[in-house]
């Protein structure tokens, strides 16, 4: 089951939110959390991420905004290594409660339930129609880079919040798409070197909520694979699909996926 699903998720996914700007981690993070940790499933997400990115700055990296890339993106390579930092501090924590219903049984832990609230507070933000149609000062670039980045870094989850403030930057569609990934790109590179000085070992290790261990490695190097596809798929698409529909779909499997958290359903 977990072979179709995390590579079907990846591909969907990838192409679907290609034009959005976001949505892959943050929705392929819940897929991984069914089977691993939530710190490794955000360690996990976050390669398939950058592969992904990398994949597609050819396709669409070359129509990015240099300046603000600069001005957004800096502040958010030192901001996302530090949100990776407190991620792996949290990760060791002990689980703060537990429950059972049948056979299921979960557990409440600190980084669950961070993660969760987090993506039910963007699910419902994207959901407000007068934050889809907010655009902050340009003036405000820096900031929005650390926050972005700092959340990208703690939660995988950096693209909601760096769209209210890259559209201030009066950029045409492709720029927009480009220049988000270009930013994105930068934001994993950072992200994951603390992720695999923080929680490598758990990465190899990890049980899955079953007890089972299909390779990690595996699972990713598939995922990877199916989210560059999907990316390439998406990419033909470019010109016809409805960025306001594309951020409706994510942010209801968002709040699907927060709540799954936050009542320590999933996450192992």
């Amino acid at each position: 089951m977990v072979w179709l699903l995390l590579p079907i998720t990846s591909f969907v996914v990838a192409a679907i939110t290609l034009l959005s700007g976001f949505g892959l981690g943050t929705v392929l993070m819940p897929a991984f959390a069914l089977f691993f940790p939530v710190e490794v499933a955000i360690a996990a997400t976050g390669v398939v991420h950058f592969v992904s990115n990398l994949f597609k700055l050819p396709l669409v990296g070359r129509h990015a905004d240099r300046g603000a890339v600069l001005r957004f993106g800096l502040p958010a390579i030192v901001a996302a290594a530090a949100g990776a930092w407190m991620l792996s501090r949290l990760a060791p924590a002990e689980p703060l409660a537990s429950w059972a219903l049948g056979s299921l049984v979960a557990r409440v832990t600190w980084v669950k339930l961070l993660t969760g609230f987090l993506l039910l507070a963007f699910a419902g933000l994207e959901l407000l129609p007068w934050y889809r149609a907010l655009v902050l000062p340009r003036r405000w670039l820096a900031i929005g880079g650390a926050l972005s980045g700092f959340f990208g870094g703690l939660s995988g989850m950096q693209g909601a919040l760096r769209a209210p403030f890259l559209m201030s930057a009066g950029l045409s569609k492709q720029a927009y798409v480009g220049t988000a990934n270009v930013i994105s790109t930068v934001v994993d590179a950072s992200r994951l070197v603390v992720y695999g000085l923080g929680i490598a070992a758990a990465l190899q290790a990890a049980p899955t909520a079953s007890g089972d261990r299909p390779s990690l490695f595996g699972l990713v190097a598939a995922a990877c694979v199916a989210g560059c596809v999907g990316s390439w798929v998406g990419s033909r698409w470019l010109q016809s699909i409805s960025v306001v529909r594309l951020r409706l779909v994510v942010a209801v499997l968002l709040a699907v996926a927060g709540v799954a958290l936050v009542t320590g359903v999933t996450g192992a």
